[in-house]
């Protein structure tokens, strides 16, 4: 795999990952456009691991946080920052489960034009409904566990390129009332568990392979993703602080219909 093949794959994983706007699905998209060799779910991950360090460092805070209430508990004190763990293991548990069977039935996952397209549109505009009819009333302190059981439900959706791990979970916690930064704060702890999964998962099968070079190459788009996924994060937060997420749902309006033109023969 060529250098400029690597830096295109960090690039678009490190911009995308974190938006609500699909990774998965624009890095389906980079053979298409471009004529290279599919990079393949392993290279994929890859570079989904890459800005897995990303989100662990900007919510260093948080997981310290986390940790430091599950200490507490241990030694038999209370402490309401464990509650936060709970909830990210019960948000992780359906989309556990579902990729399990997925990955035993089909492996290869969905990864034609036609599929991203429909779930690009369709669920820009589930965010852009989402976002407007939710109330902002809710911080992260005030999630249950109902909470996190249904935004893990609605991340079972993003096993579909093109649908955004980030943008379901975010719309499912703005239907549930959270604050948008809010909203894609718990997203972002939502993910460290599925990323990390993913990794080890591909990590093993890399292993196996004995392919050094794809190791190398891993680790490339690996290290780049994270520092653009880093400055990606800081972005989309600052942004969410005073605005919606009316720009990301045009921008996936705009990219759904002219992918669902070009797999239906209307462009290209």
């Amino acid at each position: 795999m060529s250098l400029l093949h690597l830096v295109v794959l960090a690039l678009v994983q490190g911009i995308t990952e974190f938006l609500p706007v699909s990774s998965s699905g624009h890095l389906v998209l980079v053979p298409v456009f471009t004529g290279w060799e599919d990079q393949g779910l392993l290279m994929d991950v890859a570079v989904h691991v890459g800005t897995l360090g990303a989100v662990l460092l900007y919510l260093i805070g948080d997981i310290a946080g986390i940790f430091a209430g599950l200490y507490n508990v241990s030694r038999g004190r209370r402490d309401s920052r464990a509650r936060m763990a709970l909830y990210i293991i019960i948000g992780t548990i359906p989309v556990v489960v579902a990729g399990y069977f997925m990955n035993q039935y089909y492996p290869g996952g969905f990864r034609s034009i036609a599929v991203i397209g429909w779930t690009m549109l369709g669920f820009g505009l589930f965010l852009g409904l989402t976002d407007w009819l939710g109330m902002t009333v809710r911080r992260m302190d005030h999630i249950r566990i109902s909470d996190a059981l249904i935004i893990g439900v609605f991340q079972v959706l993003a096993l579909i390129p093109g649908t955004s791990r980030a943008g379901i979970t975010m719309s499912a916690a703005r239907l549930l009332g959270l604050e948008r930064p809010d909203a894609a704060r718990f997203s972002m702890l939502l993910s460290i568990p599925a990323i990390a999964g993913a990794g080890v998962l591909k990590g093993l099968e890399l292993y196996q392979s004995g392919d050094v070079q794809l190791t190398s190459d891993v680790m490339i788009v690996a290290g780049m993703s994270f520092g653009t996924a880093l400055v990606a994060i800081l972005i989309m937060m600052a942004w969410l602080r005073r605005a919606s997420f009316a720009p990301f749902v045009l921008y996936r309006l705009v990219l759904g219909c002219a992918l669902l033109a070009l797999a239906y023969g209307y462009i290209g």
